[in-house]
């Protein structure tokens, strides 16, 4: 398709700072290897907060088991979730499951959240297990999602987890960073997944490649916290090893609630609990002297829907461009889109109308939480009178290996992360990606459809 015409202007390659100045990255990791201050490229010790890990888990324990250990060194900050073949379709994911229950009791792990309460990203976040200025390395690329409430979220390999299992260490080298500005609130119709995918499209699947990306500026202040996971989440796609939007009021706000939802549910009854008191004292902010591999600077008006195109994320053009392909099947959700804020949108611009004869509309919400509150507000109901089908809250077809899979010579529209051949399970299928509500708006038009023209 070809990319963008970019309005944006690059300032300085390598842009210089202050040499002590730190950006985000630096100070997170500093933290985390228990140094006052680290350098780009340098390699430390850290010793993360949480240690992320999900179906892969009963893998990872096979790769543990070969050191000769009876106990994981830090099972309190373990956190695995069931997500990404929920329920099991099979007799060997229902083993696997059952395998990881039982390492979970082996080794006394708190933090494990069964099948259906949603994706792993999603689900700790609303656990509030991790704060701003921690550090969460996870055996998933898409980890980098945490950067959304101000904290380094790194995905690492299967051995890189087992070697955390038996150490409580990792060695990581401190990546550069680039800084992306956003300046103006979005236009009507133009998302934060929009934005993600015209960052990719203009520099390239690869241009983030080892790099903490820094967002700043008015644009970003304005982004809901579920806009904000949703860029964060897609930084993944960019190559980058992290991704940070700074802390503020929304995402403090958010932090605090759903640690008082969660002492509430475990029974607690202090009258102050020192995890949110935390919450203010850990927020990181880089030095405003800090030096970038790269500034990068958008403008809110510049941008418009995007569709990324088959079969790679970083293969973009305007939604206009592509306008009119026939689809037949849409899909909402994944740890990028599978929020509240999505399916709201999605139940909007269906309201009153019903899926096109020969597509139908698959929606799977992130976690049980947004799935309740979906219901209470209406949503559900909407989309299913619609035509939708709801599925358990959980990853769904986005990796190929669970209910969705298209058919062969299908076309899909999905708000997931990647297009890549076969990602969906079958390779002789083509993958759109865009925005919730333009998935929404091609289901019920048939085709790859505008949300502003759906009257």
């Amino acid at each position: 398709m070809g990319k963008h015409s970019t309005s944006q202007k690059t300032v300085g390659q390598a842009d210089s700072g202050r040499k002590e100045a730190q950006t985000f990255a630096q100070k997170a990791l500093a933290r985390a290897a228990g140094c006052e201050t680290v350098e780009v490229g340098e390699v430390v010790d850290v010793r993360p907060d949480i240690v992320l890990s999900h179906d892969n888990t009963a893998a990872i324990r096979e790769i543990w088991q070969q050191f000769g250990l009876e106990q994981v060194a830090i099972p309190e900050k373990l956190a695995i979730t069931l997500d990404h073949a929920v329920p099991a379709p099979t007799t060997r994911h229902a083993q696997n499951h059952a395998e990881i229950r039982e390492f979970v009791q082996e080794q006394g792990i708190r933090h494990f959240f069964e099948v259906g309460r949603g994706i792993c990203h999603q689900v700790l976040s609303e656990e509030a297990l991790v704060l701003p200025g921690q550090t969460i390395l996870g055996a998933d690329s898409h980890t980098p999602h945490f950067g959304w409430l101000g904290a380094f979220g790194a995905g690492i390999g299967r051995s890189e987890v087992a070697a955390l299992w038996a150490t409580g260490e990792l060695w990581l080298r401190v990546p550069e960073s680039i800084r992306i500005i956003l300046e103006g609130e979005l236009p009507k119709g133009v998302t934060a997944k929009d934005f993600a995918l015209r960052i990719i499209g203009d520099w390239g699947a690869d241009g983030g490649l080892y790099a903490s990306v820094e967002f700043s500026g008015s644009g970003i202040v304005a982004l809901s916290v579920d806009s904000r996971m949703a860029l964060a989440n897609m930084m993944a796609e960019f190559g980058a090893k992290a991704s940070y939007v700074p802390p503020d009021g929304k995402s403090v706000a958010y932090l605090k609630e759903a640690l008082l939802r969660r002492r509430a549910r475990e029974g607690g009854v202090e009258s102050r609990d020192d995890r949110l008191q935390e919450i203010g004292e850990m927020v990181v902010f880089p030095d405003e002297d800090a030096a970038y591999r790269d500034t990068y600077c958008y403008s809110s008006e510049d941008l418009e829907p995007t569709v990324a195109c088959p079969h790679t994320v970083d293969n973009v053009a305007p939604l206009s461009a592509v306008a009119g392909t026939e689809v037949q099947q849409a899909f909402i959700g994944t740890c990028t889109n599978g929020r509240l804020e999505d399916i709201a949108e999605a139940a909007e611009i269906v309201q009153g109308r019903r899926v096109a004869v020969g597509t139908r509309l698959l929606v799977i919400p992130a976690s049980s939480l947004v799935l309740q509150e979906a219901m209470r507000q209406g949503y559900i109901q909407a989309l299913v009178a619609a035509g939708a089908a709801i599925g358990t809250p959980g990853c769904g077809p986005c990796m190929g290996n669970h209910m969705g899979v298209p058919a062969t010579g299908e076309v899909t529209i999905a708000s997931a992360n990647r297009n890549f051949r076969g990602r969906m399970g079958t390779r002789e299928a083509e993958i759109y990606l865009a925005s919730p509500a333009v998935v929404a708006a091609s289901a019920v038009a048939g085709r790859i459809a505008d949300p502003r023209d759906i009257v």
